[in-house]
């Protein structure tokens, strides 16, 4: 009995054995094919992971080319807010010109008026002056005329008289 109990036994635990070799050989191809799919898995990532890196890498030159033409267009708007600045102040510089030739063209305008209103005032005193000047020159003419005559009546009663004497 003790053979074939230790035969059983053996039996059983070589049973147990090769049951737990089977299940030992189970779970390695298990094991393995998880294995193998977390290989194929990590292949992927590390695929993945470069075409990351390599869009990091993209973005990151492209953040410094952005960066630069943003230093670019701050430069340029720098410089324009500077020129918007000197034209600002031009602009108030010739307004307050344009207010001075406009005050200057008022006084002008204002000027012209009095000229105009002198300059006919003027004429009608030369006019006037005219008319005066022919009169005086009519009687002027008329003077003369008379003076001649009144000349020529003197000349003429000097000479009776002195005829009238040397009688």
């Amino acid at each position: 009995e003790t053979c074939e109990d230790k035969l059983v036994l053996a039996t059983n635990k070589l049973d147990k054995a090769a049951t737990a070799a089977d299940d030992s050989d189970r779970m390695r191809k298990v094991l393995e094919s998880r294995a193998h799919g977390d290989e194929e898995r990590m292949k992927k990532l590390e695929d993945e992971l470069k075409g990351v890196r390599a869009q990091a890498e993209n973005a990151d030159k492209k953040y410094d080319e952005v960066q630069k033409r943003l230093q670019q267009v701050e430069g340029e708007l720098e410089r324009a807010e500077e020129r918007a600045d000197v034209g600002e102040i031009k602009i108030v510089e010739l307004e307050e010109e344009l207010r001075v030739v406009a005050n200057n063209l008022k006084s002008l305008e204002v000027s012209e008026e009095k000229a105009n209103q002198r300059e006919s005032s003027y004429k009608k005193q030369i006019k006037t002056l005219s008319s005066k000047l022919k009169q005086a020159e009519g009687r002027a003419e008329f003077a003369e005329i008379s003076v001649k005559k009144l000349q020529h009546e003197v000349d003429r009663l000097e000479d009776e008289l002195l005829n009238e004497q040397e009688k």
